[in-house]
């Protein structure tokens, strides 16, 4: 139950930045996020947390079905 729990809270938090990136949004969650992160990554920030996101989600789908 515990990991299903978990890996519902990761699915959630992939979906968070997915979105955000996809949408480019000026939430001010996902705007600290950004500006910490422009510095490495430059104007494909948002690009980068799409992707993030996406292998947030892959895990906690992983972990909702037990393969962790």
């Amino acid at each position: 139950m515990n990991s299903i729990l978990w890996g519902l809270v990761m699915v959630s938090i992939g979906c968070f930045f997915v979105l955000n990136g996809w949408l480019k949004s000026d939430f001010f969650l996902y705007r600290i996020f950004v500006e910490r992160s422009k510095t490495l990554w430059g104007e494909k920030v948002h690009l980068f947390f799409q992707f993030a996101g996406s292998a947030i989600i892959l895990v906690g789908v992983l972990m909702a079905l037990g393969c962790f």
